[in-house]
């Protein structure tokens, strides 16, 4: 299974790339795809719609797996945060590819066994879980590689939850 993480944002947006085979996981890529201030934000958006979709495509990916919003107090960045997860949306769904959402929370949890990890902490455990031979950079890379992982070690759970709820008619 191939997994694209994210870490949303219109400034750079994060991605990583993790495969798993049984138990065992690995980052194929992780960078971030920055757009430049001052650019109108429809093309500062298309640039982040293109290059996840060229990550998709490079990659053959099974699932996206995206972080939610945090709303914390500024409610400008909540917005453009949300516009660059509608495009990472939009480009797993014009190529048929799931999606899944976690909170920062979950990822942190998923990774750390904490939900209130400091940045540090997840950047060390993920490259721990990945066999990377030093802690993942930028920030949103890192971040982007733990969606990512979060989402491998809980998508089977989620796959059995699927198959065992019947569909509402």
């Amino acid at each position: 299974m191939i997994v694209l993480g994210i870490d949303p944002g219109t400034a750079s947006t994060g991605f990583g790339v993790v495969q798993s085979e049984g138990a065992r996981m690995r980052a194929l890529a992780a960078g971030v795809i920055e757009t430049r201030a001052g650019t109108p934000v429809e093309a500062r958006l298309a640039d982040i719609h293109s290059g996840v979709g060229d990550l998709i495509d490079r990659h053959r990916v099974d699932a996206v797996a995206i972080e939610e919003l945090y709303f914390g107090a500024n409610v400008r960045t909540a917005f453009a945060v949300g516009q660059a997860r509608g495009v990472v949306l939009l480009a797993a769904g014009q190529r048929g590819v799931p999606s899944r959402s976690y909170t920062p929370q979950q990822v942190k949890a998923a990774v750390c066994g904490s939900g209130r990890a400091d940045k540090g902490q997840v950047g060390r455990m993920v490259a721990r879980l990945l066999g990377l031979a030093t802690d993942p950079t930028p920030d949103h890379a890192a971040d982007a590689l733990a969606v990512a992982v979060c989402d491998v070690n809980r998508a089977p759970l989620a796959r059995a939850v699927e198959i065992a709820t019947p569909p509402t008619p």
